[in-house]
């Protein structure tokens, strides 16, 4: 919005010629969204225990976690208001890769937001349940591929997937790519879903998350950074640095209070969506399966759940962790939260670091 209001009277005020560059407009981005949260924060949490009372826990947590009642959930709204209004002030509303990234961001956050409404006011324990939510967000993860596949953006776009590491490696999946980006979508939102379970944990791991796929959006949509790098160019996608700058902003700007102990939960509104925008940005910057290492921490925790179900159904009612997601394995063999968090912070940002390693080491 400031970017079409300022932009055009450069002529006039030529200190507003910055605005054309996206590092600019990222940089205060990351500031607005970060002073929209840390400022409305202390409000909605007022709010949000008004509302939801005294609130619930999980029961599939440790005994520990008991402490934790009374926390109210929901803080994905704030998280979500935050971004919106950040690009909505410092992207260029005329580019189609923003728009679709906040579009379907904002969907699956208004499907978290359900989900929470019915766990948390409705006092609906399951909430929306798997039987309705899974098939929804399917829905919407083929919605994307559908659009992407038959309606690309730019002639940068194509169903090819890039493997990391192996530039020579190139994988046309054709029209399977629809199933492809939904799988990439779903899986990232609910990966990061399953890795809420600490004070803060998820949600500086989407810190180191933002900022490595920041500057690879800004490496896609340059074409002689790209081209130079030998890494597939996408024009247009450079405008998703001001997107993940937002989403960086907005992070840090919870975990001031959602950092341990935590004042307030993201809930399902903020996991379902922050997911879904670090999952759609992987996907419009052709940059999929580089998701396995920016996420390295959330594919951990994903696997952590599978491997705990299939071994005990294999297994005859045996557990390969103490409990699964993995993060309350460590919590149950005496590690203090706390240390478990930083641990996993630090996992992240060597992911963070090693994904765009692959920049140069192809």
């Amino acid at each position: 919005m400031l970017y079409h209001f300022l932009y055009p009277l450069k002529e006039h005020w030529f200190i507003l010629n910055l605005f054309r560059y996206i590092t600019f407009r990222t940089a205060y981005a990351t500031i607005t969204a970060f002073l929209i949260c840390f400022l409305l924060g202390p409000y909605f949490i007022r709010l949000l225990k008004r509302i939801q009372g005294n609130g619930a826990i999980r029961e599939d947590v440790p005994e520990r976690h008991i402490n934790k009642i009374g926390t109210p959930s929901m803080g994905g709204v704030f998280i979500l208001f935050s971004i919106v209004v950040s690009v909505l002030l410092w992207a260029d509303l005329t580019n189609r890769y923003i728009l679709f990234a906040l579009a379907t961001t904002t969907v699956m956050g208004f499907i978290g937001f359900v989900d929470d409404y019915l766990k948390l006011i409705v006092k609906k324990p399951a909430g929306l349940g798997v039987r309705y939510k899974f098939p929804i967000e399917m829905l919407i993860g083929l919605t994307v591929g559908f659009i992407l596949y038959f309606y690309p953006f730019s002639d940068g776009f194509s169903t090819v997937v890039t493997v990391p590491f192996f530039k020579e490696i190139v994988i046309n999946l054709g029209i399977l790519y629809i199933l492809f980006v939904s799988l990439v979508i779903v899986g990232s939102a609910n990966a990061v879903n399953l890795t809420d379970g600490l004070d803060g944990l998820a949600i500086g791991i989407i810190v180191f998350a933002s900022i490595a796929y920041g500057g690879m959006a800004y490496v896609v949509g340059h074409i002689k950074f790209a081209t130079y790098l030998q890494i597939l160019f996408v024009k247009g996608t450079g405008e998703l640095t001001v997107f993940m700058g937002a989403i960086l902003g907005a992070s840090i700007g919870f975990l001031w209070f959602n950092t341990y102990p935590a004042e307030v939960f993201m809930g399902d509104t903020g996991s379902l969506s922050l997911g879904t925008a670090i999952g759609t940005t992987a996907v419009l910057i052709k940059q999929e399966l580089l998701l396995v290492i920016v996420g390295g921490v959330f594919v951990i925790e994903a696997l952590s759940v599978m491997l705990q179900v299939v071994y005990f159904k294999l297994s005859g009612g045996r557990r390969l962790f103490k409990m699964s997601p993995i993060h309350h394995h460590f919590e149950l063999k005496g590690i203090p939260e706390p240390k478990v968090i930083v641990r996993f912070w630090i996992v992240a940002a060597i992911f963070a670091i090693l994904s765009l390693s692959t920049l140069k080491i192809r």
